[in-house]
């Protein structure tokens, strides 16, 4: 990869990084469905009136939109909402590759290889002990939803594999469409209209900024950079920078939120990244499958 390229990919995986503690700033002033649904909004329009929608079936539109934007997001949005650190956030929803490899292996026949397996197997352990420390010292919820966030992550790449869709915004900005009236729906019935008449009484300057930010940084321009170089470079060369995601996500963390991770949650996290390493280098003749979209 060309040096500037390999600047841009880094740059990427450090919008998408910090990006996990510019949702904890949004979520102190949005409530988190709410907060999701103000995301999509604002991907979708007024972009969807500018990108030609993709050439797909509607079902998977709509099968991405409720998988990637309702169900991932509003799952992770209210798992840090409930007290998951914006750092271990970061490094849990990577989960999504051990699920999208299992999902696949059922919905499109896609038998994982041997270095493909270690990969899972030693992911997983690491997030079994980073499940039994959090147990020791914080209720579990906040983790099994973010899990459920990253399965809805996994369930979303097999519909974009599925679906054979092509290259460029079109997905991302026409799925986008999808989740805001069930998120807004959600948000009603869960988070209450009180809640949501509060946020936007109220607004406030650093949520203004947090909303911009997963928007136009973290969606638009993470996204835009990041196919650019998948059309540039086999995904074995790109995939790899996305490791980088946990690191900066849990180091911006510290610095700015001031989250010190628990002995367990480091441990846990190396043999996570281990486990991740081993399938960003597995063999270059095995298609991996796409990644929708990271936080």
């Amino acid at each position: 990869m060309r040096p500037l390229h390999s600047v841009i990919a880094l740059a990427v995986a450090v919008v998408w990084g910090v990006n996990f503690v510019v949702i904890d700033v949004g979520l102190q002033h949005f409530p988190p469905l709410l907060f999701a649904a103000l995301r999509f909004t604002l991907v979708a329009l007024p972009a969807v009136f500018l990108v030609p929608r993709p050439a797909i079936a509607a079902r998977w539109i709509v099968a991405v939109g409720l998988f990637l934007g309702a169900a991932q997001f509003g799952l992770l949005f209210t798992a840090m909402h409930l007290g998951l650190p914006a750092g271990l956030s970061s490094l849990v929803l990577q989960a999504q590759v051990i699920f999208t490899l299992g999902i696949a292996a059922v919905a499109l026949d896609e038998r994982p290889s041997r270095r493909q397996l270690l990969g899972v197997a030693v992911a997983s352990a690491g997030i079994l002990v980073i499940a039994v420390g959090r147990g020791a010292q914080a209720p579990l919820l906040p983790l099994l939803l973010a899990l459920g966030a990253a399965a809805s992550w996994g369930v979303a790449n097999v519909c974009v594999r599925r679906a054979e869709a092509p290259a460029g915004p079109g997905l991302l900005v026409w799925s986008s469409l999808v989740p805001p009236l069930p998120l807004l729906a959600l948000s009603m019935v869960v988070e209450g209209p009180g809640a949501i008449t509060g946020a936007f009484a109220t607004f406030h300057p650093d949520s203004l900024a947090a909303l911009a930010y997963v928007v136009v940084l973290s969606t638009f321009g993470g996204f835009g950079a990041w196919n650019a170089l998948l059309r540039r470079y086999p995904t074995s060369t790109v995939a790899p920078f996305t490791l980088l995601v946990p690191v900066v996500g849990m180091a911006s963390a510290l610095l700015w939120l001031g989250e010190v991770p628990s002995t367990a949650e480091l441990a846990g996290g190396a043999v996570v990244l281990a486990g991740l390493a081993t399938l960003a280098t597995r063999a270059r003749d095995r298609r991996p499958l796409p990644s929708a979209q990271t936080a």
